[in-house]
């Protein structure tokens, strides 16, 4: 069939709007109408060129919308389901096994990788491969093909259009929160970024009953939305030096941190300010770099201080039942994620990219 693809030609080139042709499902796949896809700063490195991505390339892995087709292998879901997509795993490793799918021993082949298992691609533009199996679903598009993995059905009563979001941003920062540090409630925690991943992480904390909720951002327009979502602190010192301006209102430090920026000038200061037995989580990519940076913790330090160290992919989410719970929170009125949301009309992909860059909105949502 011929759909309508938002196209990133080649590394740092802008987005351009195409007709593309998309396979029909095989045996073990799902077509999915798109009705919404958010834009992860996941899509933004790939475009650049950091991740090793073959061009072009159909980005996209925040997607939702409704199931139009199903191959004769898939049990899950039917035609006419509600669903959104998350990230691939294989579902028969030893991380798999352990319910842990974020840390599949095959997630990097499964999520960047291009083709299908087989070498064959879902995506041409004209007799052109084009890579279209991004995090198993590539949905800058108004349609997408994926797998059943990767598929959670999406309640009435949740908004179609951004509950693609759940997929990625929001469940690593709420995951990391909820999951991978498993924060204690009465205790402080520090989110270093307040884009989509840090205030989802704030709603999370909030929802886990945190004593103190500290934000550092440097946009002074995120205070508003992060003082709604529950931050108690909202920290953005003139100096640039975070850590005394934790000090001053923590003086034995924070007990969690979570960066989400990547910023190494940010995460250096990380050693000065958090306490005793601390855990500091980080899922920032550092700026311009596919390898990271080394952790400015020594050995001994990190040792006398009985501190954790704890890195984090997806929230740790099991997605199956962690989407779910917190698609239950939303309808509880306790995870408001629609709050971060600005929508714009797909093929107005690089205007949004550029808003969402300047700070005039937290998540960019695409509409076909």
């Amino acid at each position: 069939m011929q759909i309508h693809a938002a196209l990133a030609p080649r590394a740092g080139a802008p987005f351009l709007t195409r007709l593309l042709q998309l396979d029909d499902p095989r045996p073990d796949e799902v077509l999915v109408r798109i009705a919404g896809v958010g834009i992860c700063h996941t899509d933004l490195v790939a475009q650049a060129g950091i991740w090793p991505v073959a061009f072009p390339i159909v980005l996209g892995h925040e997607g939702s919308g409704v199931v139009e087709r199903v191959g004769e292998k898939v049990t899950k879901v039917k035609p006419g389901d509600r669903v959104l997509m998350s990230f691939s795993a294989c579902g028969h490793c030893p991380s798999c096994g352990d319910h842990e799918p974020a840390y599949c021993y095959q997630l990097t082949a499964l999520n960047i990788g291009g083709p299908r298992a087989d070498g064959t691609h879902t995506l041409h533009d004209g007799a052109q491969p084009v890579t279209g199996s991004y995090f198993g679903q590539s949905s800058f598009a108004t349609h997408s093909l994926t797998r059943e993995r990767n598929l959670v059905k999406v309640p009435e009563a949740v908004p179609l259009d951004i509950a693609g979001i759940l997929g990625c941003g929001v469940q690593t920062g709420a995951g990391a929160i909820l999951r991978s540090m498993d924060c204690r409630s009465g205790r402080s925690l520090l989110v270093i970024g307040g884009g989509a991943v840090g205030l989802s992480a704030v709603m999370a904390a909030k929802v886990r009953g945190l004593g103190r909720i500290l934000l550092a951002e440097r946009l002074d327009s995120r205070r508003d939305i992060a003082m709604e979502l529950g931050v108690t602190d909202f920290v953005n010192p003139p100096t640039g030096d975070l850590a005394e301006a934790v000090l001053a209102l923590l003086p034995d430090g924070v007990d969690y941190v979570l960066d989400t920026t990547g910023v190494p000038t940010l995460i250096e200061q990380v050693p000065r300010l958090i306490a005793r037995r601390g855990t500091f989580g980080f899922v920032g990519l550092p700026p311009g770099s596919h390898t990271g940076m080394n952790l400015p913790f020594g050995l001994m330090d990190a040792m006398r201080r009985g501190l954790t160290l704890r890195g984090i992919i997806e929230g740790d989410s099991d997605i199956e039942g962690f989407i779910e719970y917190l698609m239950d929170l939303y309808q509880a009125g306790r995870f408001p994620f629609e709050k971060l949301v600005r929508k714009f009309p797909m093929p107005e992909i690089n205007n949004a990219i550029e808003a969402q860059h300047r700070g005039d909105c937290v998540k960019v949502v695409l509409i076909p």
